[in-house]
């Protein structure tokens, strides 16, 4: 699978399909909404002609990708009187890999539009205008200073491509029967983790501050992890879980351990430091906002408690959950007869693990200004 072209979620509206299980997704939108509405004033009160251009990047499709549309538009419309009244048009730029199923999201535009009519006062609603635009956001998007604001959610900590290169292959190769970062994973398969996400995050703050008016935002949630010790993230027990998932198919002659030791997830969670670090090195954002949150492993979860009353339910809704994400990528490295025992087996392990410890996501949510 090339990750800049091929990578999405699961598709269609199936039980595991990425529009029934991206409940996760949707309490991220809804936490960081006020950091969303606090960048969409100041941009606003920025403005030096009536257009605004808000870009989402990394869309996906389903129920979320408008929420985020809905969100800014509240925001302008709530605000209306701190804005002056101020007329302006707003031109939203959705954007995704090409195997994003794009059609999903034109299809509800219709609805969309009547529903903001009725949710908010019509002589206070801008005018707005919604395209799609595929490519990955490692690359340039937009011309050189057209944008006022980015938004990212649940995207950041995947990586723009597979380990490339011989020396790269051969190090990942040494990190087996893993698929992240484990306690048996040697420190160079580390190195080349945090080197992958620093170099990918260098480039992703140059292509925005190019892109970005001055003074320009960003607001970006994504996976993070909770401490300093990049062995001991909430990601390296969910992602060994699934590890331990596949040596079991490995060991019912489901699937030749090759397969297993050749496989690595394009993914990093980063710690705050290490987000704050990259974000010095390149030398062309301020922070106005920075902030770790945890969210339930089981999307269903809402609960405070520091039990899981039905391990076996939740260890379902979290197989669910990560099938949505990942069963593309799964498929193209193991296929697809092996998905249903896999992520079967990996219900079951997660069960075992919540019945003994609640374990919870790392979230960091972060928005930039751009100097």
């Amino acid at each position: 699978m090339k990750m800049d072209s091929d990578f999405h979620m699961a598709k269609g509206e199936g039980e595991t399909s990425y529009v029934k299980n991206s409940t996760h997704q949707k309490k991220a939108l809804i936490q960081t909404k006020p950091v969303l509405e606090k960048a969409v004033i100041e941009v606003c009160m920025d403005l030096l002609h009536p257009t605004m251009i808000v870009v989402d990047l990394g869309c996906s499709s389903g129920e979320n990708t408008l929420i985020f549309v809905s969100n800014v538009i509240e925001a302008i419309c709530c605000n209306h009187d701190k804005l002056h009244g101020n007329l302006m048009e707003l031109q939203v730029f959705l954007n995704d890999l090409p195997g994003n199923d794009f059609n999903r999201v034109f299809q509800s535009l219709e609805q969309f539009k009547e529903s903001i009519a009725i949710t908010h006062k019509l002589e206070a609603l801008p005018p707005f205008y919604i395209a799609g635009l595929p490519g990955s956001f490692y690359t340039k998007l937009f011309p050189r200073h057209s944008v006022h604001l980015f938004h990212s959610s649940y995207c950041l900590h995947w990586r723009s491509e597979l380990p490339d290169g011989f020396a790269a292959k051969r190090e990942m190769y040494l990190n087996k029967e893993n698929i992240y970062i484990a306690r048996t994973t040697p420190p160079s398969v580390v190195k080349l983790y945090q080197e992958h996400f620093e170099k990918d995050m260098l480039l992703f703050l140059k292509l925005r501050y190019e892109e970005l008016v001055l003074g320009g935002q960003m607001v970006l949630t994504f996976l993070g992890r909770k401490t300093e010790d990049v062995y001991n993230g909430d990601m390296n027990q969910l992602y060994g879980l699934i590890a331990q998932s596949l040596e079991y198919l490995v060991e019912e002659g489901l699937l030749e351990r090759g397969k297993l030791n050749s496989f690595n997830l394009p993914f990093y969670g980063p710690s705050l430091t290490e987000v704050k670090m990259v974000i010095k090195q390149s030398g062309l954002f301020d922070i106005n906002h920075i902030e770790l949150f945890e969210s339930n492993w089981d999307p269903r979860d809402n609960s405070e408690s520091n039990e899981v009353h039905d391990p076996l339910r939740s260890g379902m809704n979290v197989s669910k959950s990560l099938r949505a994400v990942m069963e593309p990528l799964f498929t193209s490295h193991f296929g697809e007869s092996v998905l249903d025992i896999l992520f079967n087996k990996f219900a079951y392990n997660v069960a075992e693990h919540l019945a003994r410890e609640k374990t919870k996501y790392s979230i960091i949510v972060l928005s930039l200004k751009r100097k």
